[in-house]
């Protein structure tokens, strides 16, 4: 029986955890219940093995500064939630839940080999519980795995406003001082010799040297980083046709070499496809590839409402511009930060049904990364084709 100054403080201690967490995740789970002196939705282990560091968890504490706090790089916040698997949603802890903190962590490798498949296709071994692979997969419990690779966020893109400004670009190439200078005719008689070979490399690859318009003026410095873009389309909503942004294109990745006053000279360090003289540049933004724990995906028989769906954010644009996608392809969303959507998440996909049918579940999809109005997503699983104009639906 609580009192109403204990009925308070619970209260309180609620709305401080909403509160921290209201940009990042809008729904949250179900199933409140009383776990000795404080309330949560997670079933936390009474007992934890020896030597662990036990962290409880205080008001407004995130897995994103705690993992700043503990392992001195925020980045790092997937190892505490692997060492806590009763956690089901990264997104939600309580003040008073325990956590196993520490040094001691699992190296990403035998992370991501613990969410590999077995021949069965179900995720193998056993829970810290003792609870079989199907159990844990059934309950969302699976040990958190990689939606995506490296590769899938650096050679993606985004949608952006119509005209960006960047703040350099590639003006030229060594090869482009390798070509020949042609001698003109000796005698009227003779045939006409060629124009001045410009370059004699156009597609630049990894290992290129290429030279930019920025140097000290501009705050450059050795050992700079910077992304390769590409301006491609502008993308129109599949409902309504009207525009909603210009697709940017990652295309590579350059690191500076050496800065004079008003130009760099740099080497491509990372190819995605060919980089051209003239492509824009901006600060690599190193974006780690988010973990999630899997689950079954949502039933055929239990489909959200279409009423959901009419509001719901929709795929607007597929890796290069495919028709039909399936499961590993990238899509593009009209969803981003302003949204509350965050890296990690995974959303079911539907299509609408003509005639007032319930909506088809297509497959499902994990969010890689995110920006102010829009986000890249990876299909992880399609029972259908999937095309653009499919909607999605938070996965609870």
């Amino acid at each position: 029986m609580f009192t109403n100054s204990g009925k308070t403080a619970a209260i309180l201690m609620l709305l401080a955890v909403a509160g921290a967490w209201a940009a990042a995740a809008q729904r949250p789970p179900s199933g409140l219940h009383l776990v000795g002196d404080h309330w949560t939705v997670w079933d936390p282990p009474s007992s934890f093995p020896e030597g662990a560091q036990v962290y409880t968890v205080e008001p407004g504490d995130t897995l994103w500064d705690l993992a700043g706090r503990f392992y001195g790089n925020p980045y790092l916040w997937p190892q505490i939630w692997e060492r806590n698997q009763y956690v089901l949603d990264a997104h939600w802890i309580y003040p008073g839940d325990p956590l196993v903190v520490g040094f001691d962590v699992t190296p990403i490798e035998d992370l991501q080999a613990a969410g590999s498949q077995d021949g069965s296709g179900r995720n193998g071994g056993t829970g810290a519980d003792g609870s079989s692979a199907e159990l844990r997969l059934a309950r969302g419990a699976s040990p958190p795995t990689a939606l995506g690779s490296e590769d899938d966020i650096q050679c993606s893109g985004y949608i952006g406003e119509v005209d960006e400004v960047f703040p350099l670009s590639i003006i030229g190439s060594e090869y482009e001082s390798l070509s020949p200078t042609l001698a003109p005719a000796r005698q009227s008689g003779d045939a006409p010799a060629p124009g001045e070979v410009s370059t004699v490399k156009i597609d630049l690859s990894l290992g290129d040297v290429v030279y930019l318009d920025g140097g000290r003026q501009a705050n450059l410095l050795p050992g700079d980083l910077f992304t390769v873009v590409i301006p491609q389309e502008i993308v129109a909503h599949p409902a309504t046709r009207k525009p909603i942004g210009r697709f940017y294109s990652y295309v590579g990745r350059v690191r500076i070499l050496s800065v004079q006053e008003e130009s760099a000279i740099a080497e491509i360090v990372h190819g995605c496809m060919p980089v051209h003289v003239g492509a824009a540049l901006t600060p690599y933004d190193p974006v780690p590839v988010p973990l999630a724990r899997r689950s079954l995906p949502v039933g055929v028989n239990d489909p959200v409402s279409a009423e959901v769906l009419k509001e719901a954010a929709v795929i607007v644009r597929s890796e290069r511009n495919l028709v039909t996608l399936g499961r590993d392809h990238l899509v593009y969303l009209d969803l981003g930060e302003q949204s509350g959507v965050t890296p990690g998440d995974v959303y079911s996909i539907y299509r609408l049904n003509p005639k007032g049918h319930p909506a088809v579940v297509v497959g499902e999809l994990g969010i890689l990364s995110v920006r102010e109005k829009s986000s890249v997503a990876k299909i992880l699983e399609s029972r259908y084709a999937v095309y653009v104009g499919d909607r999605i639906d938070l996965k609870r």
